[in-house]
């Protein structure tokens, strides 16, 4: 064999050495994201896990549904009605992301990816009185949808894929370093590419952190949402509004006991005068 056969054979094998390499990568990238909904005690929930270089770098657990309009004819087949439909986030939905020093993305399709839900976040810093301050935040979110699935879907006018975007979005905003935490229901409104329609998404049980996680598969200290600070305050309220009564009542006992038994300690002195000539 002439020398320029052994090079194309020489580059053949190269080239193959390299979809091999290049498969292999692809097939642990993959293995570092995880969907562990089976962990999460709630039906509804699902929990998200990306790794890089076998770290934990993004988890997200939430319960997530949508309320889509769409339009089906009238039965004169002449008016439109507007029609609504509910589609959750079922467990076991396909995950993808990716990480970053500053920006962050989680990625989620289910249904034969007739829909995908994209949530990106992003880490900031600001100029404060007290100095430089970082944050992180839910920056924006994209689902696309297909009225063409028809669990969700009876009989749509505009039939097929429809993307759904958030606009100026700053969501969850959690200093760095920290997990957001949110029992409460949210709502972010997407406006859609199905013309003068608007999806809302409702996200409920939240706990994520895109940044800066330092245990594997562990959660940073969590920040919690204005919303379930206040619920709990209004829970404990009354508790602690009781123990301050229970605790007036208890000195005012006390006070009582301690004077009624000093009065009784003291000598009577006799209104009678005639009783004076006994004392002493």
């Amino acid at each position: 064999m002439d020398l320029l056969g052994k090079a194309l054979l020489s580059g053949d094998r190269l080239r193959l050495l390299l979809m091999f390499f290049h498969a292999i990568a692809q097939t642990v990238a993959e293995q570092e994201v995880e969907n562990l909904s089976g962990l999460s005690t709630s039906p509804g929930k699902d929990i998200f896990v990306v790794r890089e270089n076998g770290t934990t770098c993004l988890m997200a657990e939430f319960a997530a549904k949508f309320i889509v309009p769409y339009d089906v004819w009238a039965n004169n087949y002449v008016d439109l009605i507007t029609e609504q439909a509910e589609i959750a986030l079922t467990r076991g939905a396909e995950v993808n992301g990716r990480c970053g020093h500053n920006e962050s993305e989680l990625q989620v399709f289910w249904v034969d990816r007739a829909y995908t839900l994209k949530m990106l976040f992003v880490k900031e810093s600001h100029n404060t009185s007290k100095g430089s301050e970082a944050t992180w935040r839910l920056s924006k979110v994209q689902f696309v949808y297909d009225t063409l699935e028809k669990t969700h879907f009876k009989d749509p006018v505009s039939a097929g894929k429809h993307t759904a975007n958030s606009h100026h979005l700053a969501a969850l905003v959690t200093p760095a370093g920290m997990s957001y935490e949110c029992q409460a229901q949210q709502s972010i409104s997407l406006a859609s590419s199905d013309p003068q329609k608007t999806v809302t998404m409702i996200l409920s049980a939240v706990h994520i952190q895109p940044f800066d996680i330092i245990s594997d598969f562990v959660f940073s200290e969590e920040h919690k949402c204005p919303v379930d600070e206040r619920e709990q305050l209004e829970e404990t309220l009354p508790l602690i509004l009781g123990l301050i009564l229970g605790l007036v009542i208890v000195i005012t006992l006390v006070i009582y006991h301690i004077h009624h038994k000093m009065t009784a300690n003291q000598v009577q002195i006799p209104r009678d005068r005639s009783q004076y000539k006994h004392m002493g």
